[in-house]
């Protein structure tokens, strides 16, 4: 089987020092490894500090994880962040503009919770920043009432546009259950962007890009956990993002003995 090499986003976190880590959780390069049968390879939150292009040159697929920070409202036109709202500057200036040059290249692109928000914000869309907020919308943030394992349990369900990526992936059923652990979501969609599925309460929850060169899927939810990872729906897209990139890997090695 052809290997790939996959980059996983990673955020900067400071202590109470001043100091700041990379952090990945490690649901992400777990289902990187075990569900996509990819390597993932941390990519760090250096912003312009990071060639892109060198970067992207060694990579055969993109994976953006979620976060307890969201995206700076500035990069979409938005109100300023109301205090004690949790941000990650480093993270928004490595993602937004990796996002835009791995679509260019045709790189295959999963998305999940805050990677879902940098998508479409990269693409020119805007965010809701505090859903529970708005007329008709639930509560999407964690249940701490719940431990752990149930926090990433199944929360709402989704309704599946039919005959798209994700209803294939879903082996045409137009509804599936998913978790929900968040506060901000997609308000006016990236004009590239398709609507692939919705909340009950019309929360945009997973979109594609019909105009990609290649894999292009990102969803709101976190399939990545382990929990998730047992229904069929989460092996199902792991497994054809693996697909797709290890398939752009053997056209990358091609391209490279051909030169």
């Amino acid at each position: 089987m052809q290997s790939a090499l996959i980059g996983v986003s990673g955020c900067a976190i400071e202590d109470e020092g001043n100091r700041f880590y990379v952090k990945v959780g490690d649901k992400y390069v777990n289902a990187i490894a075990n569900a996509a049968q990819a390597t993932p390879m941390i990519v760090p939150p250096l912003g312009d500090v990071l060639d892109l292009d060198m970067l992207l040159d060694r990579l055969d697929g993109l994976f953006l994880t979620g976060s307890p920070s969201n995206v700076e409202p500035h990069h979409y036109e938005g109100p300023s962040f109301r205090e004690g709202v949790k941000r990650d500057p480093r993270r928004d200036s490595t993602t937004l503009p990796l996002i835009k040059k791995a679509i260019e290249r045709g790189m295959p692109l999963f998305a999940v919770c805050r990677g879902h928000q940098e998508l479409n914000v990269a693409l020119g869309g805007t965010l809701h920043q505090h859903v529970q907020e708005l007329p008709g919308k639930r509560d999407h943030r964690v249940n701490n009432d719940l431990d752990y394992s149930g926090q990433y349990d199944v929360a709402h369900s989704i309704s599946i546009r039919a005959d798209g990526p994700l209803a294939d992936l879903a082996g045409g059923a137009t509804e599936a259950d998913v978790n929900s652990l968040h506060s901000q979501a997609i308000d006016r969609l990236a004009p590239d962007l398709v609507v692939e599925a919705e909340s009950p309460d019309g929360i945009i929850e997973a979109v594609s890009m019909p105009s990609a060169k290649g894999f292009l899927l990102s969803v709101q939810w976190h399939p990545e956990h382990p929990v998730a990872l047992t229904w069929p729906l989460s092996k199902a897209m792991f497994g054809a993002f693996g697909d797709a990139a290890r398939a752009y890997a053997a056209k990358r090695v091609s391209r490279g003995a051909a030169a």
